[in-house]
């Protein structure tokens, strides 16, 4: 018997690629998820940009549940709106906007054409790798509110907040100057390597026409060779100085790397004028070139971090940009750092309290997750204080401002000790130890090797000695480190583990304690599920009776429970009586059924019922307590093998805002007395500073404001992320919280960088080895001598870099 089976294909949006719940809403041949998907592609469509959606398929942003009303009414206001501005005047205005949002050659496409959608907008142009978009329009035409709520309709909502109003830094000098050094030192070893052709060819100097040009190349050369020396290699050369000063004066007894390198520069320098001007032969200034050229792109690729991330964010990353104010009788928008005490300011559902308040009219329902760690959100009557940072669930309300935002109890963390200090990352120890020794043999080998010459074979004096300082030049050792931690930096970065700077990776191989938040961090944020608990399942009846009455209230926990009753072809039962009790519950009379839904005071038949440490709404009907529903949190993915690798190498400990109702099912993952509960921020700051006072190497991993100081006060501090685009605390490194489950491997594959860097090392006293062995024999001649150094310095790269990526790959990294 032949069977057919039927797949069914699921109907996907044309805008963004989310699966359409039915037919109802399409254009043409065209179905949509949303209203907010088929508005856009309108947009394009009367403005000739479908081809949009011919670069990449499904390219959109859902805009489902999108509702910008009245959301960018601040941008109306000529104040603020000067304060975002890059340049402004009568008909031309300047401004910047960071687009989370940007993700593919689609989005730098419309974006790129976004003037030709709205009149008024003159250009833009797209930063890919920043996501920031620069706009020029003319005020007359378009307001900047009319662009924000455009390009946010888009599903590119630009991403404004307090920090929006900092102008950004400019380049770091030590930085430029380094790539402006890289640019000359390449330019001129690139055209000292095309005018050493004729000694590479061998012209024939007999030749008064090759003569002459053979003259001409050299002394060019050495003309070229001037900014490589006395520019590019200023930094080594000068390091070398003040480390040899420093050690006369007995500061220090460290000897910098940079004083071997110092030497090589110099004998290979100095070697090269004497053949210039004294043999009339071609010196060594392409292999001097190219030497300093790899030193200083090693010493950038040291500086090389992610520049579209912000690892040094605070509150200003977090707050909003304005809020709206009643000032001596009248409304108006002001930017939140211009709150003083006594405005009156108004929040609306999902807006963040900007300053420390007393509600003063409404009912407050305050989500403190961010700030605090606490997962259940906090009841606030009239006349109560709201501190900064918490979230407002529910409806509109007014607020009494107490204390300006500079001074509020959430900014007061920003003013401790860990956020005044730098940290210190670790220097190349092994290289400075290594050093030291190093460049003590190399002068006594130097000397030996010149005075045993100087009596057994005089003419060969000069060549032993410039070629054991010509060789042994520990420039392999200065660009192993480099190299290695900027592939292992691409590796972490390919599977979205962000590392601000190479120390980072180096403090990783140190770090003996992890230190965990939970909420956020083991926790997936905004994934709580609700489930009821009771003596029996709720009859569809029930259920009916249930979803009703919760349907009438505004109250974040009476939502969710409605949302999660699914029941099809509903209709809201009649209703002949609603009250609702502030803090207490609510309670209703639905087709003759007087059902109750609130705390356990307020359900007086539940008063024998266990305790109950989770968030829970309990129900009762006629009378009759029928049972609860019950917030419960959801884990990551894997987090229990995360824990259980992790405990097998470091001691871990769990720091949480939140209660304890979750100790049970964390305690099987930590050691005796390893788990704190209601933690405030600056109880996990001082945690920390207490191992380290005891010597210990803490990493500590969070997500929220409320680990802000506990990030910065640990060696390392990682934050964990569900979207790297958007907000995260000041930290070390970001993670992407789909890879949570990888970051033992992580840790791991930093200490195998480490040893690889070691071999390096190792590697590179093999070569010296044998060049010092072959220079001290006279026999190698100084332009071997000057090949054999850039070629064993690219080897040991080659070496390192190759063997980072192959363990890597064996590792599936």
């Amino acid at each position: 018997m032949n069977h057919t089976i039927e797949i069914e294909e699921k109907l996907l949006c044309y805008h963004c690629g989310d699966e359409c719940a039915d037919e109802s809403i399409t254009v043409e041949d065209k179905h949509f998820c949303c209203h907010g998907c088929q508005t856009v592609y309108e947009i394009l469509q009367d403005n000739n940009l479908c081809g949009y959606y011919d670069l990449n398929s499904n390219a959109g942003i859902s805009l489902k549940a999108k509702n910008f009303e009245g959301k960018y009414s601040y941008l109306n206001d000529n104040v603020i709106v000067s304060q975002l501005l890059d340049y402004q005047s009568d008909n031309l205005s300047k401004v910047t906007f960071y687009i989370p949002a940007v993700h593919c050659s689609s989005c730098v496409w419309l974006l790129e054409n976004f003037n030709k959608i709205r009149k008024g907008v003159i250009t833009s142009r797209l930063n890919f790798l920043k996501k920031e978009l620069s706009l020029s329009y003319n005020p007359a035409e378009v307001g900047l509110q009319e662009i924000v709520e455009l390009l946010a309709t888009l599903g590119y909502e630009p991403l404004l907040n307090l920090e929006s109003t900092t102008k950004p830094q400019k380049v770091n000098a030590q930085q430029r100057s380094l790539i402006l050094k890289i640019g000359v030192v390449g330019f001129c070893m690139g055209n000292i390597m095309m005018m050493s052709f004729p000694e590479y060819f061998h012209l024939d100097l007999k030749n008064n026409i090759d003569a002459t040009y053979q003259k001409f190349f050299l002394y060019f050369n050495f003309v070229l060779s001037l900014p490589v020396f006395f520019y590019g290699a200023y930094d080594y050369l000068n390091g070398a100085y003040i480390s040899i000063r420093e050690n006369i004066n007995k500061t220090t007894n460290v000897f910098s790397v940079d004083i071997p390198i110092a030497v090589a520069i110099i004998t290979l320098y100095g070697r090269s004028i004497y053949e210039t001007f004294i043999n009339h032969s071609s010196g060594y200034y392409d292999s001097l070139a190219g030497l300093i050229f790899f030193l200083l792109v090693g010493k950038w690729m040291q500086q090389i971090t992610y520049n579209y991330l912000s690892f040094e964010r605070n509150y200003k990353s977090y707050f909003p940009l304005a809020v709206k104010v009643l000032r001596d009788q009248s409304e108006r928008f002001l930017n939140v750092m211009e709150l003083k005490k006594g405005d009156t300011i108004f929040i609306h559902h999902q807006e963040l309290i900007p300053a420390d308040a007393l509600i003063s009219k409404g009912k407050a329902m305050i989500d403190y997750s961010f700030v605090t760690g606490e997962t259940d959100p906090v009841s606030k009557k009239v006349g109560e204080m709201i501190y900064a940072g918490g979230r407002q669930i529910g409806e509109g309300i007014e607020l009494v401002v107490q204390k300006p935002v500079s001074q509020s109890y959430l900014t007061q963390l920003w003013n401790n000790e860990a956020f005044l200090k730098e940290k210190v990352m670790p220097t190349t120890e092994l290289a400075n130890l290594f050093s030291k020794y190093f460049t003590i043999i190399t002068f006594l080998i130097a000397s030996f090797a010149g005075i045993y010459w100087a009596f057994v074979e005089p003419s060969l004096f000069w060549n032993s000695v410039t070629a054991v300082l010509m060789v042994a030049c520990p420039c392999a050792l200065t660009l192993s480190m480099p190299f290695t931690m900027s592939a292992t930096m691409a590796i972490f970065g390919r599977n979205k583990f962000y590392v601000k700077n190479q120390g980072v990776i180096q403090l990783l191989n140190e770090v003996n304690e992890i230190v965990f938040d939970k909420t956020g961090t083991l926790t997936e944020s905004n994934s709580e599920k609700i489930q009821f608990v009771g003596t029996a399942n709720l009859s569809e009846f029930e259920q009916k009776l249930v979803k009703t009455l919760c349907s009438q209230s505004m109250h974040p926990l009476s939502k969710m429970i409605a949302k999660s009753i699914t029941l099809q072809d509903f209709s809201p039962l009649r209703i002949d009586y609603f009250q609702e009790f502030q803090g207490e519950g609510i309670e209703a009379s639905i087709d003759g059924n007087l059902v109750r839904i609130g705390k356990r005071g307020f359900i007086q038949s539940a008063n024998k019922l266990q305790e109950i440490n989770h968030t829970h709404a309990l129900i009762e009907i006629n009378g009759l307590y029928i049972g609860y529903f019950v917030i419960q949190t959801a884990y990551r993915t894997n987090w229990q093998n995360t824990l259980t690798k992790l405990n097998k190498q470091f001691r871990l400990f769990l720091l949480s805002g939140d209660n304890d109702a979750d100790r049970e099912k964390l305690a099987p993952y930590f050691q005796k007395n390893s788990l704190f509960f209601k933690q405030k921020p600056q109880d996990k700051l001082n945690f920390i500073s207490k191992e380290q006072k005891a010597g210990n190497h803490v990493l500590m991993i969070g997500d929220g404001l409320n680990d802000a100081g506990a990030l910065r006060q640990s060696d390392v501090g990682i934050a964990i992320s569900e979207d790297i685009k958007v907000f995260s605390p000041a930290c070390d490194a970001i993670l992407d919280a789909s890879k949570f489950s990888q970051l033992s491997d992580f840790l791991k594959f930093s200490k195998t960088s480490l040893n690889i860097v070691k071999a390096s090392f190792i590697l590179s006293l093999v070569y010296n080895f044998i060049g010092i062995g072959w220079a001290v024999t006279g026999q190698l001649s100084p332009v071997l001598a000057a090949i054999f150094m850039p070629l064993s310095s690219l080897s040991v790269v080659l070496f390192a870099v190759g063997l980072t990526h192959l363990f890597a790959y064996f590792r599936k990294l």
